[in-house]
C-alpha cells in the first residue's frame, strides 16, 4: 500500500497541462487556441511515521504512510517516544 494514505487513501492523481497561444478576440485576434497539451501528476504530501493502528482489536505501533492533511487533522495517534508513561501504567496495574 505504498504511495497511499492509510487514512484518507489520497494517492497521486492525473491530469494535463495546457499551454495556450495566440491573441484574444476582444484584442483583434483569432481566440485562443491550446497548442500543447502535456500530461501530469499530481501527488499528496505523504509522509512516513510511526503511529498506533488498530489492527484486529489490538492496537500496535506501525509505519504507515499517511497524508500531512491527516496528520494536522488529527487523524493519526502516535506512540509515546519514551517508555516513561508505559512503566507508570504497568506499576498502576501491577499494584492492583
Amino acid at each position: 500500500m505504498a504511495k497511499q494514505c492509510y487514512y484518507t487513501g489520497k494517492k497521486t492523481t492525473f491530469g494535463k497541462k495546457r499551454a495556450w497561444s495566440g491573441q484574444k478576440i476582444v484584442l483583434g485576434g483569432f481566440g485562443l487556441k491550446a497548442t500543447g497539451i502535456s500530461r501530469r501528476t499530481f501527488k499528496p504530501n505523504l509522509q512516513t511515521i510511526n503511529a498506533i493502528v488498530e489492527e484486529g482489536g489490538v492496537k500496535k505501533t506501525k509505519r504507515i504512510t499517511v497524508s500531512a492533511a491527516a496528520i494536522r487533522s488529527g487523524l493519526v495517534e502516535k506512540p509515546l517516544k519514551r517508555k516513561y508513561g508505559y512503566t507508570r501504567q504497568q506499576k498502576e496495574a501491577a499494584g492492583q
